[in-house]
């Protein structure tokens, strides 16, 4: 990775970059990137998204009849759409849903992935498609049970470990990942927490999303799905609990005490008529993801504003994301400093202009380097189109 100097700015600062990292000074022969009518930001990160979804926005098909409830949204949209994809429209997806990311400023996504009828091979998918495109994220595979039982949920396990053995890479990280606990037995619970222990990776779940949740994990005899987590010893430290909707503050806090994440999707949790996640303030380490809603996080921040966090504690958990990902490359969790990760957003008064990754042009003049956003979208509604045919009424997925 070459050296990259970015600005002054309109605000005289300064960014230098070397071998993918902020740096005090770079080279004399640094790459220079000049931006006096703009400002240097930190390029933003969706702590919890889901790649899969990416096709979502390109006509899918309502759910007939129309869902009542959280679970039947699960049932007859989610689950219906993630078994019903396969290599290609999985990768279009991603790609598409990567591609807009970077153009809006979002250079690090936190990705949980479930596409039961492809699971092995599936991360790969994935991370072609962010490696391809030069953004940055974690990922892993939802592992579940609510299709064939424990045998499918092993095979998501296995899928984040090979994942983890076999794709490191300066921009990519795996974690391990279960879907929610009420769609697995403790066995696999507590298999998934042997694993990030084998790995030295975190747990990345949904918790308490609904309160179907947390009726589960008290029919298993537990107090709640945090407590049936923690009880099979399921929760490392650097565990990314996603939502935490129903739950009180002394569980939240928890995290805070055992350096869990929590994130926060407010525009998901709307639209799903979950609730608000109110009790996410009794937590210092709360950053701010978007569920599969598309990656424009300042949307997601005004989301959180407009459903009751102040405006000071909704850009905290913006700005929380870096502090995340920095966890799990090494760096330092300072936005633009020394030592940090060297990605980073220019923004002119037209908006984004440039953005940079690991200390390279992955966006420049508002368009992508490495890609062409014309021929992504044209790829990725031909792959919507036969998606939604799979979709049909009497068409078994």
């Amino acid at each position: 990775m070459g050296a990259l100097t970015v600005g002054p700015d309109r605000d005289g600062r300064v960014v230098h970059a070397v071998g993918g990292r902020i740096v005090a000074e770079a080279p004399a022969d640094a790459v220079v990137l000049a931006c006096a009518d703009a400002v240097i930001e930190p390029g933003r990160v969706d702590a919890h998204t889901h790649l899969y979804s990416g096709l979502a926005p390109l006509g899918m098909p309502a759910a007939d009849p129309p869902p009542t409830c959280f679970l039947e949204i699960l049932e007859r949209v989610w689950w219906r759409l993630d078994r019903a994809l396969t290599a290609e429209s999985l990768a279009a997806a991603a790609e598409l849903y990567v591609a807009e990311a970077l153009l809006l400023g979002t250079t690090s996504l936190v990705d949980h992935h479930e596409s039961p009828n492809l699971v092995a091979g599936s991360l790969d998918v994935l991370a072609d498609a962010i490696e391809g495109l030069g953004a940055r994220a974690l990922l892993c595979y939802g592992a579940t049970e609510r299709n064939r039982g424990p045998a499918e949920a092993a095979e998501g396990l296995a899928e984040c470990a090979r994942f983890v053995r076999e794709r490191r890479s300066p921009r990519l990280r795996g974690l391990v990942g279960l879907h929610a606990s009420f769609t697995v037995g403790d066995a696999t619970v507590r298999e998934a927490g042997a694993l990030c222990r084998e790995l030295g990776v975190p747990l990345h779940v949904h918790v308490a999303e609904d309160g179907a949740d947390v009726v589960d994990a008290r029919e298993r005899g537990y107090a709640g799905p945090l407590e049936r987590l923690l009880a099979l010893d399921a929760l490392p430290a650097g565990a990314i609990l996603a939502h935490g909707v129903h739950l009180s503050r002394e569980q939240v806090a928890l995290a805070d005490e055992h350096g869990w994440w929590w994130v926060h999707n407010p525009r998901s949790n709307e639209g799903n008529r979950v609730g608000f996640a109110a009790s996410l303030d009794a937590a210092e380490r709360v950053a701010l993801g978007t569920d599969g809603w598309t990656a424009d996080m300042a949307v997601e921040r005004d989301a959180a504003v407009r459903l009751g966090v102040s405006a000071e504690e909704a850009s905290a958990r913006l700005g929380r994301g870096h502090a995340l990902i920095a966890e799990r490359f090494g760096a330092d969790p300072t936005p633009l400093a020394s030592g940090g990760l060297a990605d980073l957003v220019v923004r002119g008064p037209e908006g984004v202009r440039q953005v940079v990754v690991e200390g390279e042009l992955v966006v420049d003049g508002g368009r992508l380097v490495r890609g062409d956003l014309d021929a992504i979208r044209a790829r990725a509604t031909v792959e919507a189109n036969a998606l939604w045919q799979r979709l049909q009424p009497g068409v078994r997925t």
